[in-house]
């Protein structure tokens, strides 16, 4: 419906569709939708008919992405883009030595202080780490956010890749092309490149985590042996329903980021002037509360790959270009298993962050709004504290339900460089490192020998 304020009219029920991957259609005022074929000579109502692509026009048809957007005005009209001044020192999309460092250390971080002066989701948004390149459709970025105001009169178009919100702290009402989307804490939300959107805080102040993706967009993984059910189900995913601001709006600002660099464009209306839109390009949300976990029954501990949410994949089978992984509450019931994740190292890289509660493998010092970061082939696993009261509990412990908590882990398979402001944020947690040093030797030879000889030797071991 027709709306002249974008916040102040955002409804507590919003309508949404459902669906992953669906080809999706939605009109505000019915009889928008031109039938028959995309492009008339002249559409209904008097809008334009305006193609968003989020693959090449010759991709697969499976793979094949793109919606047709029917609006008051095209998004072309307006004044040309200029570099947005002061920069925004804090956002990279291509990754090498002369703005980012590598390092193989555990890294982790205590979580940000929401800013004073008023800062809005662009000005809020920084890199923390990432690999490739966006020029060259190819990589990653993952960034922070941390706002306590509203956009106003302007939106925000990212041509660099795809956007995962996970918002930690404080509901974000998105506005987008395609529709209004209400994204709180425990939720995520999908906005794919090229898309112009704006945020507002209903709550306030509001802190989270941003997956950027270049060259490949996300999808639901196979299930394999699983089956056909589990995991995030394509019904739960939710979609807008058309939504159209119409009227003059001088001065408007569309912000958009290209190449790692914001620019500016003037113009006269509000993007969101989509009256009706069809295809399978659109944003989306999805509750991670209606993630169905898998987990052993018997013996031993999951791959932390049984919990993918969402995958961008490579061309190499099994290889992701980012897996989001959460760690949701569930049952532990393994017998004669250590329960918490297992020391490793991985040739994947993993971020993470944590939304709410605690994270079973490290008892102090993760906090929500915190992140950690091990990267490629980087040992990590459970805390001191946590290896000893798990074996402290022996083979008597029962089943046990991990409740209140939300983690997640963004992995990768290329290795990150690692952001000068990350590195040198006093959020830095520089003492991460000593909840391991105090991982003492169980060792006992002797429990190994019953005859108490020295294997090695073959002689009496002298007590």
């Amino acid at each position: 419906m027709e709306c002249s304020s974008r916040s102040s009219n955002f409804p507590s029920d919003l309508e949404y569709q459902t669906g992953f991957g669906n080809h999706f259609s939605s009109e505000a005022i019915v009889g928008a939708l031109p039938q028959g074929q995309n492009s008339p000579l002249i559409c209904p109502f008097g809008l334009y008919a305006e193609q968003i692509s989020g693959t090449s026009f010759t991709s697969p048809r499976k793979l094949n992405q793109r919606s047709w957007l029917y609006r008051i005005k095209p998004s072309v009209t307006h004044e040309p883009f200029r570099p947005r001044m002061p920069r925004h020192e804090k956002l990279v999309s291509e990754f090498n030595q002369s703005n980012s460092s590598a390092t193989p250390t555990q890294l982790r971080w205590k979580p940000v202080e929401i800013p004073e002066t008023p800062t809005d989701f662009i000005d809020g948004l920084y890199t923390i780490c990432g690999a490739g390149s966006s020029y060259l459709r190819h990589g990653f970025a993952i960034h922070m956010y941390t706002a306590n105001k509203s956009m106003e009169n302007s939106a925000f178009c990212n041509a660099d890749g795809d956007f995962l919100i996970v918002p930690q702290k404080g509901r974000l009402w998105i506005t987008t092309e395609c529709g209004r989307l209400q994204v709180c804490p425990g939720e995520i939300v999908i906005l794919p490149q090229g898309y112009r959107f704006a945020v507002d805080l209903p709550d306030g102040p509001s802190r989270g985590y941003v997956a950027e993706t270049f060259g490949t967009h996300l999808q639901l993984p196979d299930l394999g042996p699983i089956g056909a059910n589990g995991l995030a189900a394509p019904r739960d995913f939710l979609v807008p329903v058309a939504w159209y601001e119409d009227g003059s709006r001088p001065g408007y600002t569309i912000v958009q980021k290209y190449g790692g660099e914001l620019f500016t464009a003037k113009q006269d209306f509000s993007p969101f002037n989509v009256v009706a839109w069809h295809g399978n390009y659109v944003p989306y949300k999805y509750d991670l509360s209606k993630f169905c976990p898998y987990n052993t029954v018997l013996m031993d501990h999951s791959d932390p790959s049984i919990n993918t949410v969402l995958t961008a994949p490579t061309d190499k089978p099994g290889v992701a270009l980012l897996d989001f992984v959460i760690f949701p509450p569930r049952w532990l019931v393994a017998e004669h298993t250590f329960r918490p994740p297992y020391y490793h190292r991985n040739c994947m890289s993993e971020f993470m962050g944590l939304i709410n509660g605690g994270y079973e493998a490290k008892a102090d010092g993760f906090h929500p709004g915190g992140a950690s970061l091990h990267s490629c082939m980087t040992p990590h696993g459970p805390d001191t504290k946590t290896y000893e009261a798990t074996i402290a509990l022996g083979n008597e412990a029962g089943p046990h339900r991990i409740a209140d908590t939300m983690a997640f882990m963004f992995e990768s398979c290329l290795i990150p460089r690692v952001c000068p402001w990350a590195l040198e944020s006093p959020f830095m947690d520089h003492d991460y490192y000593q909840c391991w040093i105090g991982l003492k030797s169980h060792f006992s030879g002797l429990s190994m020998n019953e005859d108490n000889v020295d294997l090695q030797k073959g002689k009496p071991i002298e007590r």
